[in-house]
C-alpha cells in the first residue's frame, strides 16, 4: 500500500507543499495564502498535492506543519486578553524584567508593554522557601475570587506563575486545579507545566507569552484537524516547534510558547540535513519570504541552537549579548536572526526623503501591486518584477503578475518625489532590502565572531534565490547553495525533523561539591519520564535518543551554558563538565577565567526516531505543479552600471552543464538569480551551486 508524508508550511504570501512517498518522490506546489482563516489554504493544498501526486487522502500517514499563528498574534498584538495570578509581592516581576536595556544610551527605546495589565495582576498569600519548603499554601478562596474577577472582566486566558514553584509545584498545582475546575471556560496556563525552572521573570514571562498565544493557536489548531478529517485525512498531525523538531497538535495546543517560531526552525533543520548530504559543515542559511528574512548558523556540522529568545520588532535576534528588547520565552529554539524585510516588504519615503523598506509587508492581501488583487503600495516583489528577474507568471503558472501597475506605482509614490528614473528607484528597494538582510547574516556571524567568508551560502525561500548571489557578494562570500525546490525548502525540511519533548530539573550547585552519584540519579528519572512520554506518542524505548545537557556559569554570573553531560562517573565527569564549560565559553566570549564553575539546570531533549525521514541521498526525481517553460532570453536589469542585459532564461529542470552568468533558472516553486561573475552547476543531489569567480 502507498503512504505518504506532507510537510506545510504557511507563510505571508504563499503556503507550501512538499509530499514524500514510500519510494522516495517528491512533489510540491504552492497555493495562496489566506490569512484571515489560514487553514484554508493549508485544505487546498493538500488536496491539490494529492491529486498531482496521485495519491489519496487514506495514504496519508502524517500532516508536519509549520504554522505563523504564534508569531503573528505576537507580532500584531491580537492575542488573548490575560491575568497573571502571582505570589503576594511580585506582581511587577514583568515590568521590572533584567533591569536593563537591548543598547546603552538610547534615549528612544522604549519597554516593551506586559501582555498583561498592571490590573489583571493578582497577588495571593501563598509562600514556598527557596528550599522547596511550603511556607503557606495555597489560598483557594483567594484563587475563586480572582477568578470571579477576571470572569467579570472577560479575561480569556490566565498564567498563573508562583515564586519557588519550580523547587515544589504543589501550591500551584492547587492554584491550577482549583482555577480549572471553576472556570472550565478560561484558558489556564501554570508555569510548572511550561518552565520548572530558576528566574521568576523569565519563568513569569514565559508563561504568560502561552496564555496570551493560547487560545488562537488551539482554536487553530482545532480548525485544522477538524478539516483535515473532513477532507479525509485521518492521520497524525504534527507540528514543527522553535527547535526544528516536531510534536503532536495536542501538545502545541497546550504549550504554544514552544511554537512560537514554528516553521522557521524547520529549513535549518533541512539545511543541515543537506550539508551532511554534500558534505559542507560550514553553512550560513538564508530563508526570505513574503514577510521576513532569517539567518542562521550551521558551524562544524552543527545547528546553532539557544535556550532563550525574545520576541522583539525589527531585527529579531536571540542573542547572547542583547536582552530586554522584547517579550522573553525561555525555551529551546534554533538561534535565527529575523528581520521584516521580505518579497512583500512595502517600500515608502520617510520624512526626511529617504527611501525605505519594511518592516510593514503587503501580506498575500492586498499584496504587492504586479499581483493584482488590490495592493496599491509598492513591493520588493515589485522592484524584481520591474527589473525583469520575475518571470511573467508565478506558482506554476497560476499568478500572471501586472508588471505595468507595478511600474506605474513605483513612479507615483517613489521615483517622481526622489527625482529619479523607475528602474533606479527599483534598484533602490533592492539594496536597501539587501542591506536589511544582510544585517541578519551578520547577526549570526560577524557579531558572534565568525567570519561569514568561510562558509556557503544556502539560500531557499521563496524569494531567497532572487537576493542570494547579491548578498553573498556584497559579504565576501564566495558560494551559494540552493537547494532542490528552494522555494518550498522549509516545508521540505519539517519532513526532515524529528518528535522532540524537552524535560528540565533545577540542579543549583558549585561544580566542585556537585554529587555526581545524584546527577546520574536525576538523569535516570527524567530519562523515564521521557520514555513514558515518548511512548503516549507511539515510540518504543529502542527508538528514542537521550541528550542531556547541565546549565553552567561562572560564580556570580547571570547567564548559563549548556554543556553535554558525558558517560563517565566520579572525578572524571566532573573534569570532562569542567573542560566541556570553559572550552564552550571561550568559544563563545573569547576568554574564560579560573573562577569557580555554578551549575543550575539539568535539561533533557528526547528525540523520537522516525521509521522514516527524508534524506537528501535517497531523492529518486521530483515533481512539480510545472515542468518549466522552455530556454528563452528576457531583458533584465541587474545594477546601474551594466543597465538592461538579455539574459538567457533556463528551466531549472534542463541545467545538466556549468553556465557562466547572466543566466536566471526558473522553476513553479522559485525563480534563481546568477548575476554576472558568476558561474553555476548542479550537485549530486540535485542542488544548484554558484560560485563567484
Amino acid at each position: 500500500m502507498a503512504s505518504a508524508r506532507i510537510g506545510v508550511d504557511i507563510g505571508g504570501t504563499f503556503t507550501d507543499l512538499v509530499l514524500l512517498d514510500d519510494k522516495g518522490y517528491v512533489t510540491f506546489t504552492k497555493v495562496s495564502s489566506t490569512p484571515a482563516a489560514p487553514e484554508e489554504a493549508v485544505l487546498t493544498g493538500v488536496q491539490r498535492i494529492l491529486e498531482q501526486a496521485g495519491m489519496k487522502t487514506s495514504d496519508v500517514t502524517e500532516v508536519l506543519h509549520g504554522t505563523t499563528v504564534g508569531s503573528n498574534t505576537m507580532l500584531q498584538k491580537v492575542g488573548a486578553k490575560c491575568g497573571l495570578i502571582t505570589t503576594k509581592g511580585f506582581r511587577d516581576v514583568l515590568e521590572i524584567g533584567r533591569v536593563r536595556t537591548p543598547t546603552m544610551f538610547d534615549l528612544s527605546w522604549d519597554k516593551p508593554v506586559p501582555l498583561v495589565e498592571r490590573r489583571y495582576r493578582l497577588e495571593i498569600d501563598e509562600r514556598v522557601l527557596a528550599c522547596g519548603d511550603v511556607l503557606r499554601p495555597t489560598p483557594v478562596d483567594q484563587v475563586i475570587e480572582a477568578g470571579k474577577f477576571f470572569q467579570s472582566e472577560g479575561v480569556e486566558s490566565v498564567a498563573i506563575c508562583f515564586i519557588n514553584s519550580y523547587k515544589n509545584g504543589a501550591n500551584e498545582k492547587a492554584a491550577l486545579e482549583a482555577f480549572q475546575q471553576a472556570f472550565p471556560d478560561i484558558s489556564v496556563t501554570a508555569s510548572i507545566s511550561v518552565l520548572p525552572e530558576l528566574r521568576e521573570y523569565e519563568r513569569t514571562s514565559t508563561t504568560v507569552v502561552n496564555a496570551y498565544v493560547l487560545p488562537a493557536l488551539r482554536t487553530y489548531l482545532q480548525r485544522l484537524e477538524s478539516g483535515l478529517k473532513r477532507i479525509g485525512v485521518n492521520s497524525p498531525l504534527l507540528v514543527s516547534n522553535s527547535n526544528g523538531g516536531l510534536s503532536s497538535a495536542r501538545i502545541a495546543q497546550d504549550t504554544p510558547v514552544f511554537f512560537i517560531s514554528s516553521g522557521r526552525s524547520a529549513g535549518v533543520v533541512g539545511a543541515g540535513r543537506l550539508g551532511d548530504a554534500i558534505n559542507e559543515q560550514e553553512l550560513v542559511v538564508f530563508d526570505m519570504g513574503g514577510t521576513t528574512a532569517s539567518a542562521s548558523l550551521i558551524h562544524e556540522g552543527q545547528l546553532a541552537r539557544t535556550n532563550e529568545y525574545e520576541f522583539r520588532a525589527g531585527i529579531s535576534t536571540p542573542s547572547r549579548f542583547i536582552k530586554a528588547g522584547g517579550y522573553m520565552m525561555r525555551v529551546p529554539t534554533i538561534d535565527v536572526a529575523e528581520v521584516g524585510s521580505g518579497a512583500g516588504s512595502i517600500a515608502w519615503i520617510d520624512a526626511g526623503g529617504l527611501l525605505n523598506v519594511g518592516p510593514v509587508s503587503a501580506g498575500a492581501f492586498p499584496g504587492p501591486v504586479c499581483y493584482g488583487i488590490g495592493g496599491e503600495k509598492p513591493t520588493v516583489t515589485d522592484a524584481n518584477a520591474i527589473l525583469g528577474f520575475l518571470p511573467q507568471k508565478l506558482a506554476g503558472g497560476t499568478m500572471e503578475l501586472n508588471i505595468q501597475a507595478a511600474r506605474d506605482a513605483v513612479d507615483t509614490l517613489l521615483a517622481t518625489p526622489l527625482g529619479i528614473g523607475v528602474e533606479e528607484a527599483a534598484v533602490g528597494i533592492r539594496e536597501v532590502v539587501n542591506v536589511n538582510m544582510a544585517r541578519t547574516i551578520k547577526a549570526v556571524t560577524v557579531e558572534r565572531g565568525v567570519d561569514p567568508r568561510d562558509f556557503a551560502l544556502v539560500a531557499f525561500g521563496g524569494s531567497g534565490p532572487v537576493h542570494a548571489c547579491d548578498l553573498a557578494r556584497a559579504l565576501d562570500m564566495k558560494r551559494v547553495v540552493f537547494p532542490a525546490a528552494p522555494g518550498v525548502f522549509t516545508a521540505m525540511g519539517m519532513l526532515a525533523g524529528a518528535v522532540e519533548r524537552y524535560f528540565v530539573r533545577p540542579s543549583l550547585s558549585l561544580l566542585d561539591t556537585l554529587d555526581i552519584d545524584a546527577l546520574a540519579g536525576v538523569v535516570a528519572e527524567m530519562r523515564e519520564d521521557a520514555r513514558k512520554a515518548l511512548a503516549e506518542e507511539g515510540y518504543s524505548a529502542d527508538r528514542i535518543e537521550y541528550v542531556f545537557d547541565l546549565d553552567m556559569r561562572f560564580k556570580g554570573q547571570d547567564y548559563e551554558i549548556p554543556v553535554r553531560i558525558p558517560e563517565a562517573r566520579g572525578d572524571s565527569a566532573r573534569e570532562a563538565l569542567r573542560q566541556g564549560f570553559r572550552d564552550a565559553y571561550a568559544a563563545i566570549y573569547g576568554y574564560a577565567s579560573n573562577d569557580a564553575i555554578e551549575c543550575a539546570n539539568v535539561r533533557l531533549l528526547a528525540r523520537g526516531v522516525a521509521t522514516s525521514t527524508l534524506d537528501f541521498n535517497d531523492i529518486r526525481s521530483s515533481k512539480s505543479t510545472s515542468g518549466g517553460q522552455a530556454a528563452s532570453t528576457r531583458r533584465v536589469y541587474f545594477d546601474r552600471k551594466t543597465g538592461w542585459i538579455d539574459t538567457p532564461i533556463v528551466p531549472r529542470s534542463t541545467l545538466d552543464k556549468p553556465i557562466t552568468g547572466p543566466v536566471i533558472l526558473e522553476s513553479s516553486d522559485t525563480t534563481i538569480v546568477i548575476p554576472p561573475g558568476w558561474r553555476v552547476s548542479t550537485d549530486k543531489v540535485g542542488s544548484v551551486i554558484a560560485s563567484l569567480d
